[in-house]
């Protein structure tokens, strides 16, 4: 069994770089063990109001801390891979075996930015894993010229780690995982009801993935009340919990925040685990390792974020460690 990791996720889409920079050492010193960050372009909802560049604090973040970190990143439209490639060998040069990466199809609302077409599902797809096949070639010193879905000529990458970085597959949907499965490194994916997980992860393993690692998002909303954690999951994530063939087509944070308008308050306890009882969220937690996540990453939605690093790290964080230590031991 793999020693249990428990990370923060670094939302630059609500958070400044300098603060959540701030963040992540506090989550260090409270207990967690890694890291993991989005990259966008643009915030889910103009309530957020960030969106600090994931490459640039990374570096920051891996100097000031000695946690391992992860990014998830749409190659092919706003990124060339080639320099996805080159960002990734460098922080894996400097950091060796503290970073992975994940990587996905994307959304509409990072994307649009270059002005190109927004391609199907299907070409998404198949330009990701053109772009994840340039990205291990160039790490493994090819020249790589390639002329498909995406462009990349006569590349070279001449600073290359001594260890490749782990390519994980980003997938939220059954459908996505199982394809994932065949070609990625690992599973990221995030949390949703029980059921629907369980299929996502059994995709994943009946795709190819079996005995490949899997790491988990969790969005929780921690606070001192359950009204408290309700009303700020609601006000900062009530955009996002929507199916994702829908979050990956809306244009502007303005479209988010109209679709979010429409959410009631009930509909967000479906997607996020609200809870001001940290013996609640540890039950949640839990069910995730039981069902063979080996990295959790901890995403607090609501803005209280020192208060929640604080209480996870005396109360949540040791007792998982506790519990999952003890049936090792078991087993």
């Amino acid at each position: 069994m793999n020693t249990l990791k428990i990370g923060y996720h670094a939302s630059h889409e609500q958070f400044k770089p300098s603060t959540l920079l701030n963040y992540v050492q506090l989550a260090q010193q409270a207990g967690f063990t890694a890291c993991s960050s989005s990259d966008h372009f643009h915030p889910w909802s103009n309530r957020q109001g960030e969106s600090g560049f994931a490459w640039s604090w990374l570096g920051a973040a891996l100097q000031a801390t000695s946690l391992s970190f992860g990014v998830v990143n749409a190659p092919g439209q706003r990124y060339n891979p080639a320099i996805i490639a080159q960002a990734a060998a460098t922080l894996a040069d400097m950091f060796p075996e503290r970073f992975w990466m994940a990587v996905g199809t994307g959304q509409y609302l990072n994307e649009h930015i270059t002005g190109d077409k927004w391609p199907t599902k299907d070409e998404r797809n198949a330009r990701l894993k053109e772009c994840v096949d340039i990205i291990r070639a160039l790490w493994d010193g090819e020249t790589v010229t390639h002329k498909g879905l995406v462009t990349v000529e006569d590349a070279i990458l001449y600073s290359r780690p001594a260890v490749k970085p782990l390519i994980f597959g980003a997938a939220v949907t059954s459908k996505t995982a199982e394809w994932a499965g065949g070609w990625a490194d690992g599973l990221l994916t995030i949390s949703q009801p029980m059921d629907q997980l369980r299929e996502v992860v059994e995709a994943f393993r009946r795709g190819g993935g079996e005995g490949k690692p899997m790491h988990l998002k969790v969005q929780l909303s921690f606070a001192d009340t359950h009204q408290a954690a309700q009303q700020g999951a609601y006000d900062q994530w009530r955009s996002n919990i929507f199916p994702n063939a829908m979050l990956t087509e809306l244009k502007l944070p303005e479209q988010f925040d109209m679709a979010g308008d429409l959410v009631n308050l009930s509909e967000v306890d479906k997607m996020v685990l609200i809870a001001a009882d940290t013996n609640q969220h540890l039950d949640w937690l839990q069910e995730y390792v039981d069902l063979g996540f080996e990295q959790l990453f901890l995403h607090n939605v609501n803005l209280d974020h020192e208060r929640f690093i604080d209480q996870f790290g005396q109360k949540v964080l040791p007792a998982l460690h506790k519990q999952n230590s003890l049936i090792g031991a078991a087993v």
